[in-house]
């Protein structure tokens, strides 16, 4: 068998982002590069969350606003952080909830997101996440309800 040259069966993120060719998007490339500038970041949890929600167009930014404080108001325990660029709220080190507006990924609507650490269960199917398009009241007390209840 012969040796690969270095470089060698490498994909580069150019021919990642050719119509018709499988692999990351230009939008999970930046997810990505998010997460690992994240991952070397010291700074604040909360200031990070909240300079990603300024940075976020309308609608999106002010769903992200309200969530924001839907979550603290909701679970206290729970700690601001970004998560792929996202803001989301974790426990200890482990995320519990984020925010994802639809700009990210070009989608028609938000998604308010569960990890696996929530503590949603319900039987043997439940959601982990939901779209939205707009908070009004009623949403409102739905997403505390559901935060409450992931924290446990």
């Amino acid at each position: 068998m012969k040796p690969k040259r270095k470089g060698e069966n490498m994909k580069n993120e150019a021919s990642m982002e050719r119509p018709g060719r499988k692999g990351l998007s230009k939008e999970e490339i930046a997810a990505m590069k998010e997460y690992l500038k994240e991952k070397n970041s010291k700074s604040n949890g909360e200031e990070a969350v909240l300079a990603q929600i300024a940075k976020m167009p309308e609608p999106d930014r002010a769903m992200a606003k309200r969530i924001h404080a839907i979550v603290k108001a909701a679970a206290p325990a729970l700690t601001p952080k970004t998560w792929y660029g996202m803001p989301a709220y974790a426990k200890g080190d482990k995320v519990i909830c984020f925010f994802q507006g639809g700009y990210k990924f070009k989608a028609r609507y938000a998604t308010l997101g569960f990890s696996d650490k929530a503590k949603l269960d319900e039987g043997k199917m439940w959601p982990t996440s939901f779209a939205l398009t707009e908070i009004t009241g009623a949403e409102e007390a739905k997403i505390a309800a559901l935060i409450k209840k992931a924290v446990g």
